[in-house]
């Protein structure tokens, strides 16, 4: 398979006449470029890499458009989510996963991050197979034709000297060890093709994560990192909210970046995501360490974060990459934006980031993040396109290098993911997203419905 791109962005440069070669294991076998297109080629127009969704809960989805009135902060929408992952199990988080998957895949996202933490019951309780909720999420993505990183995360306390509450319950594990355990017999289970996850889509590489140092006490997070393989993805919250570094603080006299560095954990396998609020030790500390720093612009606005470091991080030596988190929003070229407009409105100047570095983030940086190699357009990367519509009326005009600072989902027409399109025109295999969607939904609000007790008569 050949595909013909009459604009291919490159390094960040747009570069004309280009034809991608698919190699059998769906990489790039090798690039031509300045070349005319041939009978057999599949014609693209402008393309983009392939874009790496660093980080993504997959069910907050279902609160888009549903908490905006109710005000509070971060810790009042927590409580809607927890509501929403009450009424999850494996069937229906595998209709929602599929649904928001598809949504990815027709908004030029190639590959997801999916920040996993709801493996049980809810009342704690494994079900009979212990990593039903897992292969649940698995199979979505295979089934859907995203690439997808299962982050598959360990969330033990409800904070510093506090149990897991009710509603948390189905996050634990109850040991870091029992955590261990459960992630060693996942990857058994992705690594033996189990029937779960049996889809026509790409592989999916297990990575972990931990949720948060509010989530874990520090043994735990020493006993994970030792015994975590070190080739692994592993990704934080860190610093999203200013309580949770007071209470680290409070806890360790130390921030979460120092504790964090303290046990080892800063290392280049090592993502952080939001690192909202930071002092200039922990800037450096990151930076020094060559760690990922995931923003998620649109979520962080949303839930009133605040506006991160993502300048003085890249310039301390820290690769930035983007994720959707809530999935309020599922738009790439949205999340680039929004980094350097909360650059500009945080410093009074523009141009913080320029589109190449954009560009970056969106392809390499997420991809790097993930675990799935270098990413971008070149010889050995995986062979995941997204091509625009470079004439809409958001796009016409525009440079193609310039296009993450124009353009949006709406403009996405194709997508490659292993050299197979796997949507066009907003639309998947699986089927209109919307309709996915909707189903999905409407059998969510049914079974909040019937979980949630009733006034009495």
């Amino acid at each position: 398979m050949t595909y013909w791109c009459a604009t291919a962005l490159i390094d960040g440069q747009s570069v004309n006449a280009v034809r991608v070669h698919a190699a059998p294991d769906g990489t790039i076998a090798w690039l031509e470029t300045g070349v005319p297109a041939c009978d057999d080629d599949v014609l693209l127009g402008t393309v983009f890499p392939g874009m790496g969704d660093a980080h993504s809960h997959a069910f907050h989805r279902a609160l888009r458009g549903r908490t905006q009135a109710d005000g509070g902060d971060f810790w009042r929408w927590r409580e809607s989510m927890y509501a929403a992952a009450s009424a999850l199990d494996p069937d229906l988080y595998y209709e929602l996963a599929s649904a928001v998957f598809a949504e990815m895949l027709v908004s030029g996202w190639t590959a997801v991050g999916e920040f996993h933490y709801v493996h049980h019951r809810p009342d704690g309780r494994p079900y009979p197979d212990a990593h039903a909720m897992e292969l649940a999420v698995a199979a979505a993505a295979r089934d859907t034709g995203i690439r997808l990183t299962l982050l598959d995360t360990c969330y033990l306390r409800g904070g510093a000297n506090r149990p897991l509450s009710d509603l948390q319950l189905r996050f634990g594990d109850g040991s870091a060890d029992a955590w261990l355990r459960r992630w060693d017999g996942l990857r058994d289970s992705l690594d033996a093709g189990s029937h779960a996850v049996a889809g026509s889509g790409p592989a999916v590489t297990l990575g972990a994560a931990l949720h948060s140092v509010r989530a874990l006490p520090r043994s735990a997070m020493a006993t994970i990192l030792a015994g975590l393989p070190p080739t692994v993805p592993l990704h934080i919250h860190l610093s999203e909210q200013p309580q949770e570094n007071a209470e680290c603080l409070a806890e360790y006299g130390l921030t979460p970046t120092g504790l964090l560095h303290e046990l080892g954990a800063l290392t280049p396998r090592l993502s952080v995501v939001h690192a909202t609020h930071l002092t200039d030790a922990d800037v450096k500390l990151l930076g020094d360490a060559g760690v990922t720093a995931v923003f998620c612009p649109t979520t962080e606005a949303d839930l009133g974060d605040g506006i991160g470091p993502a300048r003085r991080l890249a310039d301390a030596g820290a690769r930035l990459a983007l994720g959707s988190d809530q999935n309020a929003v599922v738009d790439p070229f949205l999340e680039a934006r929004g980094l350097e407009a909360g650059e500009r409105l945080a410093s009074g100047r523009r141009g913080r980031f320029s589109p190449p570095d954009l560009t970056e983030a969106l392809t390499r940086g997420g991809y790097a993040s993930l675990g799935l190699g270098t990413g971008g357009l070149q010889v050995g990367a995986w062979l995941d396109l997204v091509e625009l519509d470079a004439a809409s009326v958001r796009t016409v005009g525009a440079s193609a290098n310039q296009l993450p600072l124009v353009a949006t989902a709406s403009d996405v027409r194709r997508v490659i993911v292993g050299g197979r399109i796997v949507a066009s025109d907003g639309l998947t295999p699986a089927g209109d997203p919307a309709l996915l969607l909707g189903a999905a939904l409407r059998r969510l609000d049914e079974t909040i419905a019937d979980i949630t007790p009733k006034e009495p008569a």
